[in-house]
């Protein structure tokens, strides 16, 4: 599996504990966050983050800014992206088991990088059930087709 990662100013914590992770599950992942502390705009990294998942070139991605709001309002724009922001383990198992999201928000002021790092884990580990829930992601893509 190949992981985009992006982050804000304010996920570079987050992000950098994440990367950790990837490091630790040995999973192959491209980094395009910022490097500052000062202000930046999310837009600017999550739609490109985005369009990179939508093209192929990524599995997945993880996308952090202080609250994940933001960056997960950006990447559902992307026509093929399902971007879940989650807050916690259960809901990150059950975005992936039913909606098939390839994209996890998180909001480093939200939930902080020890909890980051676990809703992290069993989001990429946890695979897609398929079945009835196949039927309703390819709803969403006839949508996005229109």
């Amino acid at each position: 599996m190949k992981v985009i990662i992006t982050a804000d100013h304010a996920g570079m914590t987050v992000r950098n504990e994440v990367k950790d992770l990837l490091d630790e599950m040995g999973m192959e992942y491209e980094d395009t966050g910022c490097s500052c502390e000062s202000s930046v705009d999310y837009p600017d990294y999550a739609l490109p983050a985005a369009e990179r998942i939508a093209k192929g070139e990524f599995d997945r991605g993880i996308f952090i800014c202080g609250t994940g709001i933001g960056m997960s309002i950006a990447a559902n724009k992307v026509r093929g992206i399902r971007c879940a922001l989650t807050h916690d383990v259960y809901s990150a198992k059950l975005t992936r088991q039913h909606n098939d999201s390839n994209v996890l928000a998180l909001g480093e002021r939200v939930v902080g990088p020890g909890l980051a790092r676990e809703i992290a884990k069993v989001w990429l580990e946890t695979p897609f059930d398929g079945g009835r829930h196949a039927n309703r992601i390819g709803k969403i893509g006839t949508y996005e087709d229109k």
